[in-house]
């Protein structure tokens, strides 16, 4: 009794340090630009002159923007190769947007030019530009020379010139750029091209000083700047999103609150069912969500609003292999077993069937992090450490701890306090599932079907990832009205495809138009200054929908045939046909949902709809486990008789029920609480989810089994084949996979 109490203390002492570490943990990691605003842009990168972009070129211009985003004094930016042409900035948390996308859009060409705008010399003659003063202590920018001899006779010829003056370009453009137009502007970096125009009263063959009335910023942002101007290399924005600060520190509230109300909903559904194993289980969630977070803080990874939902949706799952452990137990104390002898062999039943349910995720995640594009990349890692943190700590961590609690022998009597069985359950009548079978593909057939009318008819409500464009969210702390906002952004000149209230203080907004960096920072402007409101714009070009498209279609066809070849190699061809069927159905359900609801379909979708690939099949996976295991005792047993075959298979269905249900309710309770509690940005994500969930639930129980039942009944009394002393409905013996 005292070694039970002693390692209680134990337990909570070390899950209260865990707890208080989560606050340091949670403030050290980076949060993406729908957390605490900011602004995302992709570039494609392309040479200024000749066809071909080289390596370096692309690795220097990576280098570049990385002196540029210096200048800024972002601490934490991030910036991503893509591909072969392609540069991803993020800044997450950046207050002046718009001088930050100014600085960061212009390419890098330097030139000096003379007042006139025939060009003299380019970067090619510099070192580099450092920050000094001059001998009156004022702030300066010092030029390094590296071609004296050019250098020498171009500052002679201009000091020799009428007005003596070098103007200094970046990215000047021939026909439309010009000194005579920049005379007022030349100088103010985020108004203009034209960097400085300094007097040149002689001839200079070294080093030199450029002198004005700068203060200390200005001239440490022009010295940067010329640094930039090295690399020949055009910058063209292909998408972007700009999310304003207060907007994302909103979002990032309302989803931890989300977050935590769905957590200990999952606490306490476990403990009401489980009792003091359900207890274990959430000491086991605790140090699941720590380890989860200080992995994805190890590996530097940015969180963002997908990352949260993955990670809450990931402890609805994660506990469905303790579900899975505990129903086992309590069929091994049904038969008579001790409490320690069900422990260990429920472990021993289960372990395969909950290594099946997360291979098949994480199949679904390695495919969502090759193709999907930045917020999906950040959703498929915490679904790729979900699952590895589950193996750990809520099969072998929890195990172990429950291992430690049993050997105290407390429980030994108290198999009803430790896992909430009891022993004299009245044996309620088997409810026949497979009569339900043609109901449920009835109600289901005319959902798709309805479905497909409108998705032929009206078709899909695309968000601007596959429709192109730009969306803009409103958010304001006064009520906005809709009618109004429809004719402020036709005086913006923006073609409106769709528009919506969010809620009363709340409009989102799609356009048919591609923004550029002007227009974005007009607009954000303008509706700051019209409703003192925050504004979230992302902008996609055709080049980069037409890419997500078929990223979307290339991911969602490789999950599945991933899913189809792992089933098949599990199961036998019966079990993998109806399984996938049932995968399938699943996921024509929410497309047919979101269709006839005119719900957005958008990049994040694509990741609901795979993320529903894997939660379905493991559902399926899980009941065929037991329907395999009943069917081969049946089959030990010589019976070939079809009324028992249809027995066994409801009452595997019966025992794997509450199982289901569980699962179901976890998921449900965490998906419901980001739906109602969390951001908007992520409701059609979860949307997605929740009836992909409630779809899967039942499509396992009365349309993958029924359909599994058909089948194995036409081959139940099949001749046997030669050398092989088992029935047709046996599924084929791998070693090494099968049991």
């Amino acid at each position: 009794m005292k070694t039970f109490y002693i390692k209680i203390i134990a337990l909570i002492i070390i899950t209260g340090v865990v707890l208080l570490s989560f606050v340091p943990l949670f403030n050290s990691l980076k949060f993406g630009l729908d957390l605490q605003g900011g602004f995302e842009v992709l570039y494609q990168v392309s040479p200024i002159e000749g066809d071909n972009l080289t390596r370096d070129m692309l690795t220097n211009t990576y280098r570049t923007i990385g002196r540029r985003i210096d200048v800024l004094g972002v601490t934490e930016p991030e910036i991503i190769i893509e591909g072969n042409d392609r540069i991803r900035v993020r800044l997450a948390g950046i207050e002046d947007q718009a001088v930050a996308r100014d600085i960061l859009s212009r390419t890098a060409s330097l030139t000096f030019r003379d007042s006139s705008d025939n060009l003299l010399m380019t970067s090619d003659v510099l070192s580099n530009a450092t920050l000094d003063q001059d001998e009156y202590g004022r702030p300066a920018v010092a030029l390094r020379i590296r071609d004296n001899d050019t250098f020498f006779r171009e500052t002679r010829r201009i000091s020799n010139s009428e007005d003596q003056l070098i103007v200094i370009w970046l990215d000047y453009e021939e026909g439309i750029d010009s000194y005579e137009n920049e005379i007022d502007n030349c100088g103010s970096f985020s108004d203009s091209k034209c960097l400085s125009a300094a007097t040149v009263s002689q001839g200079f063959a070294g080093n030199v000083i450029i002198r004005g009335s700068f203060t200390r910023e200005e001239a440490s942002t022009l010295s940067e700047l010329i640094n930039s101007g090295s690399i020949p290399t055009n910058l063209t924005e292909i998408s972007s999103k700009t999310v304003g600060a207060s907007f994302g520190e909103n979002s990032l509230n309302r989803t931890l609150i989300a977050g935590v109300v769905g957590i200990l909903l999952v606490i306490l559904i476990m403990i009401y069912i489980y009792r003091f194993a359900g207890i274990i289980t959430s000491a086991g969630i605790i140090l699941y969500t720590f380890l989860t977070f200080l992995i994805f803080y190890s590996i530097g990874g940015v969180l963002t609003l997908p990352g949260i939902a993955a990670l809450v949706l990931g402890i609805g799952m994660a506990v469905d292999a303790n579900v899975i452990n505990y129903e086992a137990m309590k069929e091994e104390l049904k038969e008579g077993n001790d409490i320690k002898t069900s422990f260990k062999n429920a472990h021993k039943r289960s372990f395969l069937t909950i290594f099946d349910a997360n291979v098949t995720t994480f199949i679904v995640a390695i495919i969502l992090f090759i193709f999907g594009e930045s917020t999906v990349k950040g959703f498929a890692t915490m679904l790729i450490i979900n699952i590895f943190v589950t193996i750990v700590i809520m099969v072998f961590l929890v195990k172990y701890i429950l291992n430690v609690f049993i050997n105290t022998n407390y429980f030994k009597d108290k198999k009803s306090l430790f896992i909430n069985f009891k022993e004299k359950k009245k044996e309620t009548k088997n409810f026949e599932f497979l009569k339900l079978g043609k109901y449920f593909i009835a109600f289901s057939s005319i959902i798709i079907a309805v479905g497909c009318i409108f998705l032929f008819t009206i078709g899909f409500n695309l968000g601007i990832d596959y429709r192109g464009g730009s969306s803009i969210t409103i958010i304001s702390n006064d009520e906005l009205e809709i009618n109004k906002i429809k004719a402020d952004i036709n005086d913006l000149g923006y073609t409106i495809v769709d528009i919506d209230t969010i809620d009363s203080n709340s409009v989102y907004i799609k356009v048919e138009d591609v923004l550029e960096k002007e227009q974005i920072d007009k607009t954000d402007k303008y509706f700051q200054e019209l409703y003192d409101a925050q504004t979230e714009i992302g902008v996609i070009s055709d080049i980069v929908k037409r890419e997500l498209t078929a990223n979307a279609i290339y991911s969602v066809i490789l999950a599945a045939i991933g899913i189809i070849i792992y089933v098949a190699l599990r199961f036998k061809f019966s079990y993998a046909i109806s399984g996938v069927i049932a995968l399938f159905h699943d996921v024509f359900i929410v497309i047919a949902i979101f269709a006839i609801f005119r719900l957005e379909v958008n990049a994040i979708f694509i990741a609901a709809i795979l993320t529903i690939f894997g939660y379905s099949i493991n559902d399926t996976i899980v009941i065929f486990d037991r329907v395999r295991e009943s069917i081969n005792k049946l089959i030990k047993n010589n019976s070939k008789n079809k009324e028992k075959l249809y027995d066994v298979i409801n009452i595997a269905l019966k025992h794997t029920l509450k199982r289901t249900l569980y699962t179901t309710i976890t998921v449900f309770v965490v998906v419901a609480s980001l739906i109602f509690l969390g951001a908007y940005e992520i409701i059609n994500f979860n949307l997605a989810l929740l009836v992909g969930v409630a779809a899967g639930t039942y499509s396992s129980l009365f349309i993958a089994a029924p359909i599994c039942y058909k089948l194995l009944k036409n081959n139940l009394n099949k001749p046997q084949k030669k050398k092989k002393n088992i029935d047709e409905i046996d599924e084929i013996s791998v070693k090494g996979i099968n049991s």
